[in-house]
């Protein structure tokens, strides 16, 4: 009985160390993964020596060990640091989408908002530094604006002749995945400013880089077409890659996409919040994870479930009570996202094929008449067509539908591959 005690405690302990091992294997995995502010710190900072810097940052702004970019700056010798620069949602990425950024400052160092009057760092601010870096956590959305901050930034640093230098990080939702129509031009606006995918599959390093090198900085056609562009790589990441895979901690980069539930959620339903028709889970604790409406009926979304059937998402039939938003205080029947890791996912298309299919079984709530045109031009900007609009809430063409979707996509994909840093 003893020799049996013993025995039992040694596979015990054995499969302890064998779990252990496999942990210590995984943190291994991942710390193969170097940002681009961790080259810049294990380089001494050297490609800044003796300049004056301006950061174009927020709260996302973090080293592969979680600390923030801003901090690991201000503790180096070698250069001046100068300003902050932020996007929307300001530096702790705490206001609410569309509301003005007001300057400020942080361990010292004063914040120049770029999401108030102007959108673009100041004349005076570009003649007090010789380099703006850039490092902020992207969604992987066109309509994102942090893409337009950066787009603005880049042609105030060409107009100045200013470097620019890039610590690239992960594209959340993966480089592999691109989805939907090519941005018209003719809908340019701060929710979609060069004309790519809703879903690019970029890093932010790479999307600069295919923004610069193809001239899309000079939109009048004036003297410069250029900035002076430096990317800090990543080492490690691979395009296949999800943030889960990459054992990154996730920081909310705004209020309402305060996980990587909500990073997919809004790549497949934020278009249809402008519409302001129906809930799509703002003021819940999920995000873009629900669609909903007063008068939905479970049996009837039961069926909508069993017929969207794509790759990397699972809808839930529910009930749920936004705190805030469309239909606040009330309970909603509705459909609840999840999405299992696939690298085959479409979230764009999924999503308009599943308000499709809703639009089938409920067009009194997608009555044109129950839409303002205010809300209309924005749906027509955040798509960057008109449309979309046209052929899901005037005439529900599904054909010409996937024509729109599919238009200059290869095309697209073709000019893509001269940009891509990563295998």
């Amino acid at each position: 009985m003893k020799n049996k005690t013993i025995k039992l405690v040694i596979i015990i302990i054995t499969l302890i160390l064998l779990h252990n091992s496999n942990i210590y294997s995984d943190a291994n995995h991942y710390n193969k993964i170097k940002l681009g502010i961790d080259l810049l710190e294990e380089n001494n900072f050297n490609i800044l020596k003796s300049k004056r810097v301006a950061i174009l940052a927020n709260y996302t702004a973090r080293n592969s060990s979680g600390i923030e970019t801003v901090k690991i700056l201000l503790n180096q010798k070698v250069f001046d640091f100068k300003y902050i620069l932020t996007p929307e949602h300001g530096y702790f990425t705490n206001i609410p989408a569309g509301i003005t950024v007001e300057n400020d400052s942080i361990y010292g160092i004063p914040i120049y908002s770029l999401y108030g009057n102007e959108k673009k760092p100041a004349k005076q601010l570009m003649n007090e530094i010789d380099v703006i870096l850039i490092d902020i956590q992207d969604i992987g959305v066109r309509s994102y604006t942090y893409i337009s901050t950066i787009y603005k930034t880049m042609q105030q640093a060409a107009i100045f002749n200013k470097k620019v230098i890039i610590l690239d990080r992960p594209n959340p939702i993966g480089g592999l995945i691109v989805d939907g129509n090519i941005l018209n031009l003719k809908y340019r606006s701060f929710v979609g400013i060069v004309p790519i995918p809703y879903i690019h599959g970029f890093t932010i390093g790479e999307l600069a880089k295919l923004i610069n090198d193809e001239g899309w900085l000079d939109e009048n056609q004036t003297i410069f077409s250029k900035c002076d562009l430096h990317i800090i790589k990543m080492e490690g990441w691979k395009r296949w890659m999800s943030w889960e895979d990459t054992g990154l901690e996730w920081y909310p980069t705004s209020p309402h996409v305060p996980t990587m539930e909500a990073v997919r959620g809004i790549a497949t339903l934020g278009i249809f919040g402008e519409l302001g028709i129906l809930s799509i889970g703002i003021g819940t604790t999920s995000p873009f994870q629900y669609i909903g409406h007063n008068i939905f009926q479970p049996y009837k979304l039961l069926e909508i479930s069993k017929k969207v059937n794509f790759a990397g998402i699972k809808l839930n039939v529910t009930k749920y009570r936004p705190f805030y938003g469309f239909s606040n205080g009330k309970d909603l029947w509705g459909l609840y996202l999840k999405f299992p890791l696939n690298n085959d996912f479409k979230p764009y298309t999924t999503g308009i094929k599943i308000f499709a299919e809703l639009i089938k079984n409920y067009p009194n709530i997608f009555s044109i008449d129950k839409i303002d045109n205010k809300s209309i031009q924005m749906f027509y900007k955040v798509t960057g067509t008109e449309l979309i609009f046209k052929y899901l809430f005037e005439t529900l063409n599904l054909e010409e539908l996937e024509k729109v979707l599919n238009h200059g996509f290869n095309d697209f994909l073709n000019l893509r591959n001269k940009y891509l840093l990563y295998d």
